[in-house]
């Protein structure tokens, strides 16, 4: 190797720059808790509370869920007391 190359050898002249993409904007998604006018968070509602958890078993992000923070703490915790029950499994199918 010759001193002063690095490892890339010579630069190649004439490469184009690559435009960057817009980045996605997307609509903040509404509670589904909050429309619904839901006060608390059911554990015994498996059908709203397997909604909320991947198919790994995992409880998704608020992000993801479109859930406000509120009802996110309680989301978690109403999954883990029906794990605790049996009604939903620790880890996914």
């Amino acid at each position: 190797m010759k001193p002063g190359l690095g490892f890339g050898g010579p630069k190649a002249k004439g490469k184009f720059k690559r435009t960057k993409r817009p980045k996605r904007v997307e609509a903040p998604k509404a509670c589904r808790f909050t429309k619904d006018k839901v006060f608390e968070v059911d554990y015994r509602d498996i059908s709203i509370l397997g909604r909320l958890v991947s198919a790994q078993g995992k409880i998704q992000s608020r992000k993801r869920n479109g859930v406000s923070s509120f009802y996110q703490r309680q989301v978690q915790l109403a999954v883990k007391r029906a794990r605790f029950l049996g009604l939903l499994p620790y880890v996914g199918e």
